[in-house]
């Protein structure tokens, strides 16, 4: 119905994306506060706070999506720049209402694979969440031009945002992009608890079990790491070098190694 496009791509592509993804985020958060029952006024107060948090960040972005401008890194006006400000507001309200969920979660026993996962899946995607604060740092060519409005900051590294971009993520297929790490860290809150239950399906002993789970957050943390230099050094995600690569077989080989050899 809207054909308009931002950057080569659907106006409303964002929106939409921010849309699945939060979703995913308060039905999982949900799911983990159900563990603390025990404290119903704080799982009240947590669970009011994200959903508020979430659901400003959606019509934010929706409203730029329908005014047909960036939702992110956009100090063109006073109104883009106000709406940018908000947003990052609300982010860091989540994040530290997520870090309190995680602190009453690890003063909590974990006696099982599953309950184990959960936390150091949580504190997995808090990294990769902060991961999002290195977008908002501006270059130095946005700096010269803030005067007159500007972008500023960008998830693109080595080049401008927009271009070509993998299917419906978009992530460049040119550059770095800091979204890579980004979107997988913060997943990690859905992954490694379905590894923790997968785990926990099979026969083994108790500590068996848990050695398998910190296998695989050690593991899941270092590929989250190695998307970020990645990024960072400017290479799209899509075409890995050989530095890659070797980081890559190294971190599969001794996280592997390891939980192989481990009784």
């Amino acid at each position: 119905m809207d054909a308009r496009t931002l950057d080569g791509v659907p106006v409303w592509l964002k929106p939409l994306k921010f849309g699945v993804s939060n979703a995913a985020f308060a039905f999982t958060l949900a799911w983990i506060l159900a563990a603390l029952g025990e404290r119903p006024a704080f799982v009240q107060r947590v669970g009011w706070g994200v959903a508020l948090v979430l659901a400003l960040e959606n019509v934010l972005i929706a409203l730029q999506a329908a005014r047909g401008v960036h939702s992110h890194f956009n100090a063109t006006s006073y109104l883009d720049a106000a709406i940018v400000t908000t947003m990052g507001a609300a982010i860091v309200a989540a994040m530290g209402l997520t870090v309190a969920v995680a602190r009453a979660l690890f003063r909590r026993p974990a006696p099982h694979a599953c309950a184990r996962a959960v936390r150091l899946g949580l504190v997995i995607a808090l990294g990769g969440a902060s991961i999002g604060g290195l977008m908002g740092v501006p270059a130095r060519d946005q700096l010269t031009g803030l005067r007159d409005g500007a972008v500023l900051g960008g998830h693109t590294v080595g080049g401008r945002d927009g271009g070509p971009g993998l299917p419906v993520t978009n992530w460049s297929t040119s550059h770095g992009d800091l979204r890579v790490p980004h979107f997988v860290g913060l997943h990690a809150m859905q992954v490694l608890p379905l590894v923790g239950w997968a785990i926990a399906r099979r026969q083994r002993p108790a500590d068996r079990q848990i050695a398998l789970v910190r296998a695989a957050a050690a593991a899941y943390a270092a590929l989250v790491g190695i998307l970020l230099w990645q990024a960072l050094r400017g290479e799209p995600v899509a075409s890995p070098g050989p530095a890659t690569l070797v980081a890559l077989a190294i971190t599969a080989a001794c996280i592997g190694g390891k939980t192989l050899t481990r009784p």
